[in-house]
């Protein structure tokens, strides 16, 4: 097969939950672990930190690599989902797997019998992964979790680091109704031993984590008591730290939840420190700088239009929508909302926290589970949000962007997907 053969292959023949939701979701390790065994069990040769959490985990995942690579390390990137490209799930140094190591892969797993373990589109490309990671030496490969935690793909690792990021409510379906279930299988990658980073919690829900680190006799530290900075002012391209134990920081993300991650990632280059991982300070405020530049991260309060401003955002649940309905907030009428979501989220809940005076237009994210724009106008009507109708993102966006007016302001979110779908049309894809 050659690479667009590949990428067919990956998309239709193995179930991604990227397209199918649930359908595509096989809790369990036994698949996983062997079909890495068909490939010489490459994970248990790799120094990782494992990365999870409801929010923030992407960003926090792409800071670390971000650092850890100005530090000086070969460092492998997994992250989930891509927006344009497959080959953004695995990097190293910032740089996209090739096209040819793609299609080898798949080309080995059809012919050593490993498709006959039926595995789910994330298990084959964490193990794509992972074994690309070791062909190329890497000194760290640092790991996003795909869902959940305890019965994710990516938990048969033992790594240095933990990092859970935060709890809220989302895949309620897969991972339970309460945050306190939730944290239950969010708390499964902490390991015997292996240090653990609590970004945010309180009450019931850091008391799961307590009692599973305790259980593990894991050191946890929480990166909310900390904080790890004296202050943090936000400007429209960038947040200042002040006072960390790293000097004054710029951070390039500047999206409100950014001030809470800081904190997180601040606690976990502690702990690395303190595992004996070369830092410097100059590496930190690089890291931190650059870090869409070093790793390729995009969508997080991004900016990708003047005259109006447009900004995209991948915040696809209450969450984060905690931080982006405040920020959206301050806009007024001067606002326009390219809106739309997938069929399994919390839709009424989103829509309630968005602003009310903003212009709405509704749209259907290009993925099989994408919620149906008129259906998405329906919910929305009831939440007291109103707007005009549109087939997808890139008429949505066009008609958004002839309303608004210079000084005006295009959001465009809901969704990754939708965001994904945004970026595409920019690009001319």
């Amino acid at each position: 097969m050659n690479y667009q053969e590949t990428l067919d292959f990956l998309y239709t023949q193995v179930p991604m939950f990227q397209s199918v939701g649930a359908g595509a979701y096989k809790p369990g390790l036994d698949t996983v672990k062997a079909l890495s065994a068909k490939f010489g069990n490459p994970h248990l040769g790799l120094r990782t930190i494992h990365v999870g959490g409801t929010n923030g985990k992407g960003s926090t995942a792409h800071t670390l690599a971000a650092v850890l690579q100005s530090a000086g390390y070969k460092v492998g990137l997994f992250t989930s989902p891509h927006l344009l490209d497959f080959r953004e799930r695995i990097r190293i140094d910032g740089r996209m797997i090739g096209r040819d190591d793609v299609v080898d892969f798949v080309d080995r797993y059809l012919s050593n019998g490993s498709d006959s373990l039926k595995p789910s589109f994330f298990e084959l490309t964490t193990i794509m992964a992972f074994e690309y990671f070791a062909k190329n030496n890497v000194d760290i490969a640092v790991l996003e979790v795909g869902l959940g935690g305890r019965l994710d793909s990516t938990n048969i690792i033992t790594p240095d680091l933990c990092v859970i990021t935060n709890i809220s409510l989302d895949h309620t379906a897969l991972l339970g109704d309460t945050p306190e279930e939730i944290a239950g299988e969010k708390a499964g990658i902490i390991k015997d031993s292996i240090p653990v980073v609590i970004g945010e919690s309180s009450g019931a829900v850091r008391r799961v984590f307590a009692d599973k680190a305790a259980g593990c006799l894991a050191p946890i530290c929480y990166a909310d008591d900390l904080k790890g900075y004296v202050s943090a002012e936000q400007s429209d391209d960038h947040i200042t730290f002040s006072g960390t134990r790293f000097g004054d920081i710029r951070g390039e993300l500047c999206g409100d939840c950014q001030i809470k991650n800081a904190s997180t990632i601040l606690c976990a280059l502690d702990r690395l420190s303190e595992l004996g991982y070369r830092i410097s300070n100059e590496a930190v405020a690089e890291g931190f700088a650059n870090v869409c530049e070093l790793t390729g991260l995009a969508g997080r309060w991004m900016k990708v239009g003047d005259k109006p401003t447009v900004i995209c955002d991948t915040g696809h649940n209450t969450g984060g929508w905690t931080y982006l309905a405040k920020r959206l907030e301050t806009y007024g009428d001067r606002l326009h909302m390219v809106i739309g979501f997938v069929n399994d989220k919390d839709v009424s809940g989103i829509l309630k926290m968005m602003p009310a005076k903003a212009h709405y237009y509704f749209v259907r994210p290009s993925v099989p589970r994408g919620l149906d724009s008129g259906s998405l106008a329906e919910v929305a009507s009831k939440a007291g949000k109103k707007g005009s109708v549109w087939p997808d993102v890139k008429s949505g966006y066009e008609n958004a962007l002839s309303q608004a007016k210079e000084g005006d302001t295009v959001f465009v979110g809901g969704s990754t997907f939708v965001v994904a779908d945004l970026l595409a049309v920019i690009e001319g894809q």
